[in-house]
C-alpha cells in the first residue's frame, strides 16, 4: 500500500459526495465544543466539513489539512471569506505532522482506511494533541464496499485492496488507539449502505469517489469501460458502506 496520499478530482468529488456529507454530522454531534477550540480537520476535503467546524467555533480555528492539492484549492475556494480562521495545509498522516500549535480536538471522515499503518496514524495525530484533547473520527470498516470490491477484482483480475484500502478491525482500532496513549476509547461499527437514483449518477459516484487508484492503472480509453463492468456486476445501484467510528481522549 502506497504511503503517499492520491490526487483527487475535487470538483466532481464535491459534486457526489453525500455520503460523506451525512457522515459528517455524524461525527460532529459526537464533539462537544465550547467554540474556543483549536481543531485538526485531518482529511479535510473540499472543505464542507470545515465550513460546519467554523458555524461551531465562533472563538475558535480549524486547521484543515489533505494529502491532496485539488482538494485544498476547493477547500479555499469555499471558504474564501473565512480563511482568516483556517490554515490550510497539505499533509500527509502517513508521516509525522509538523504544526505550530497544539490541538483541542481531532475530527476526521473518510479519511483513514487511505493510511495502511494506523499505529503510526494514531501516533502521528497524539504528537499534535493536548492532553484531554478528543479524537472523533469516520472511516471505512472491515467488510467495506465488499460488494463493489468483488465487482472490482472480477474485471481485473487484481484483489481490490491490495494497496489502496486499509479497511480496519474495530478491536484491532480499539487496541492501537490505546497504545497510541488515548484512553476513555469507543469504537463502533455498523453497516451503512448508499444507494443511487440512477446508472449515471452511480457510475459517476464510482467513479470518482471508489474506482479513482484503480483506474489510475489503466488507460484513459479503457476506463469507460472498466466503470460499467464494475457497476453491471452490482445487485442494484448501491455501495455497501460499512463505517467504524472512532472517539478517544489524549
Amino acid at each position: 500500500m502506497s504511503t503517499e496520499p492520491r490526487e483527487w478530482d475535487a470538483g466532481a468529488y464535491d459534486e457526489l459526495a453525500s455520503p460523506q456529507s451525512r457522515w459528517g454530522l455524524r461525527i460532529l454531534a459526537l464533539l462537544d465544543l465550547k467554540g474556543d477550540e483549536t481543531v485538526l480537520e485531518a482529511g479535510c476535503g473540499t472543505g464542507r466539513d470545515t465550513a460546519r467546524l467554523l458555524d461551531k467555533l465562533p472563538r475558535g480555528r480549524v486547521i484543515a489539512v489533505d494529502g491532496s492539492a485539488q482538494m485544498l484549492d476547493r477547500l479555499r475556494n469555499r471558504l474564501s471569506g473565512r480563511l482568516n480562521r483556517v490554515d490550510v495545509v497539505k499533509v500527509n498522516l502517513a508521516r509525522p505532522i509538523e504544526l505550530d500549535t497544539m490541538v483541542d480536538v481531532v475530527f476526521s471522515v473518510a479519511a483513514f482506511h487511505w493510511i495502511a499503518d494506523h499505529h503510526a496514524l494514531f501516533k502521528n495525530l497524539a504528537a499534535v494533541m493536548r492532553p484531554g484533547a478528543v479524537l472523533a473520527a469516520d472511516c471505512g470498516g472491515r467488510g467495506n464496499v465488499a460488494q463493489v470490491s468483488a465487482a472490482i477484482e472480477k474485471v481485473s483480475g487484481v484483489p481490490a485492496e491490495a494497496g489502496i484500502w486499509n479497511f480496519a478491525d474495530p478491536q484491532e482500532t480499539h487496541r492501537l488507539l490505546e497504545a497510541a496513549g488515548f484512553w476513555n476509547v469507543d469504537v463502533q461499527i455498523h453497516s451503512e449502505p448508499a444507494s443511487f437514483e440512477d446508472d449515471i449518477q452511480f457510475e459517476r459516484f464510482l467513479e470518482t469517489v471508489i474506482l479513482g487508484s484503480h483506474l489510475a492503472r489503466i488507460s484513459e480509453d479503457e476506463r469507460p469501460a472498466f466503470v460499467k463492468a464494475v457497476a453491471g456486476l452490482l445487485p442494484e445501484r448501491q455501495v455497501d458502506y460499512v463505517r467504524l467510528t472512532m472517539r478517544g481522549v489524549r
